[in-house]
């Protein structure tokens, strides 16, 4: 860019010009009213204007190519381009949640239908050869669905327990993962639900491959502690912790507590009470802390409109 310094006076008009660094053109006469008034900042050089009576002065800011003696001189602008950012960390984040959310989903569909048909597969069969003689086992039918209520009801206990005693004890190193931010779909906490998925698969089989009452009572508690680990997951995993949608599980009420208290749990506010899932709203009431319950229940129903 070149710059140009034209006057138009009435009288004498003296302009002095010290230090300055740059070659100025041929001065022209330029109306103010065509030439937008640009700031010269000619970076540490002094121009001083001096005049007796009123002057005009303006600044032509123009490109030029001139020559002077045998040498050329071309002042030519740069441009930037500045490419804006599209894609924000937040939508990165985003699609990052969304993808782990359906890979988790994905994981807990297969495993779920997987071991449900399983396990709806062995009830129909165990009870179908038991009878090929024509005899029908009432006390081991109704100690089979006795115990398998039972072992469900008591594997909320046994988590309640395990949970305060071992995981927040000398497993917190594995347990640790499921109380910090999660990087992927999966957490080393996970490593717990196939620990338990191991003694009701051994008494599943125990109980599929022998008659008999002892067979058929393994077979019911194996069969809870595979209803209570269905459940557990979608209610701690999917409502609780969002890791994958639970679809009208969401608007159970009871469900709604359940998934509030246990996000007390991560609080600390009751010195991780409650460490149990299904009765984790009983255990606040124990320790005085409905009232807190309420507050995360309002709040995360606020923040299920949004």
């Amino acid at each position: 860019m070149a710059t140009g310094i034209s006057a138009a006076t009435t009288s004498r008009a003296a302009i002095h010009m010290k230090s300055i660094a740059f070659l100025t053109p041929k001065l022209t006469t330029t109306s103010l009213a065509a030439v937008p008034t640009l700031p010269l900042r000619p970076r540490g050089r002094l121009l001083r204007i001096r005049r007796n009576t009123f002057s005009t002065v303006c600044l032509v800011v123009e490109e030029k190519k001139y020559g002077v003696g045998e040498e050329e001189i071309v002042i030519e602008t740069a441009e930037v381009e500045v490419i804006p950012t599209t894609v924000s960390r937040t939508e990165e984040r985003a699609a990052k949640r969304k993808s782990e959310r359906f890979t988790y989903l994905v994981a807990a569909v297969m495993s779920s239908l997987g071991i449900t048909s399983m396990a709806v597969m062995a009830v129909y069969y165990r009870f179908s050869w038991q009878m090929e003689g024509g005899d029908v086992p009432y006390a081991e039918m109704c100690g089979t669905f006795a115990l398998s209520f039972g072992a469900a009801v008591g594997m909320e206990y046994w988590a309640r327990w395990a949970h305060r005693a071992l995981w927040h004890a000398s497993l917190w190193n594995m347990h640790e993962s499921h109380h910090r931010p999660r990087d992927g779909p999966f957490e080393l906490n996970d490593i717990f639900a196939i620990i338990n998925a191991v003694p009701a698969i051994a008494l599943l089989a125990f109980g599929f491959f022998n008659k008999g009452l002892l067979p058929g009572l393994c077979f019911g508690a194996g069969l809870g502690i595979t209803v209570f680990g269905i459940a557990y997951m979608f209610v701690h995993d999917g409502l609780v912790h969002r890791r994958f949608p639970v679809g009208p599980i969401a608007d159970v009420p009871y469900f709604r507590r359940v998934a509030a208290a246990h996000q007390l749990h991560h609080s600390d506010k009751f010195n991780g009470v409650p460490y149990g899932l299904f009765l984790g709203p009983k255990e606040l009431e124990e320790v005085g802390g409905l009232e807190e319950l309420e507050r995360e229940i309002n709040r995360r129903r606020r923040l299920a409109k949004y």
